[in-house]
């Protein structure tokens, strides 16, 4: 995992760095947040599993209140099911999932808002999952993760100050991220399977 992190910031970084654009519609940051995520398909509701959120992005503002944005981004989603105890629920589970994701953005910009959507790409570079305390990823038959994934993102950006802002994004899977897990698999778009379903609240800074 180490060496898979220094790979994404090597790759990140001369990416922010060539930001000193001479157009005035381009721009350029950095952002990070934190994530809360669930599997729809695995039979366990709710935004339970916290993660972390991180990346850069490069803007291009071809009208006044129209832009793209190209984002590379650290992303860690999941789902976490906790005991109660009180209630005499025993059950425990665990998925980590780690991937690094390429969203193009259409933002639109009103006032101090902005209002986004598009799709992105993700990128496999790590998973552990657990039933009741066990590992179960390393299992014989163990069903992995997609390498590749394909995701929607709709969200809302507000500038503070002038550089500035937060970012509140839902990102959900379009295809699976795996099938025939759990008789708990879903339908979603095109297909059965399991799906992820994240919030994502971060914080950016913009060089220009």
């Amino acid at each position: 995992m180490e060496q898979k992190l220094k790979v994404f910031f090597f790759i990140l970084l001369p990416l922010l760095f060539s930001l000193q654009l001479t157009a005035q519609q381009f721009h350029g940051g950095v952002t990070a947040g934190l994530v809360g995520s669930q599997v729809a398909g695995d039979t366990y509701s709710g935004f339970n599993k916290a993660g972390l959120f991180a990346g850069g992005y490069v803007g291009w503002e071809f009208t006044k209140h129209s832009g793209l944005q190209l984002e590379l981004e650290y992303f860690q989603k999941g789902s976490r099911k906790n005991p109660d105890y009180d209630n005499n629920d025993y059950d425990q589970y665990l998925f980590r999932v780690n991937y690094v994701e390429l969203p193009v953005l259409y933002q639109y910009k009103i006032n101090w808002f902005i209002i986004e959507a598009g799709p992105s790409a993700g990128f496999l570079m790590g998973y552990y999952e657990e039933k009741d305390y066990q590992e179960i990823s390393g299992l014989q038959g163990y069903n992995r993760p997609a390498r590749i994934t394909l995701q929607f993102n709709v969200g809302i950006r507000s500038i503070i100050k002038k550089r500035f802002g937060f970012d509140f994004r839902y990102n959900f899977s379009l295809l699976n991220i795996r099938s025939k897990n759990t008789t708990g698999d879903v339908w979603r778009f095109w297909g059965y399977g399991q799906f992820n379903d994240t919030l994502v609240l971060s914080f950016f800074y913009q060089f220009k």
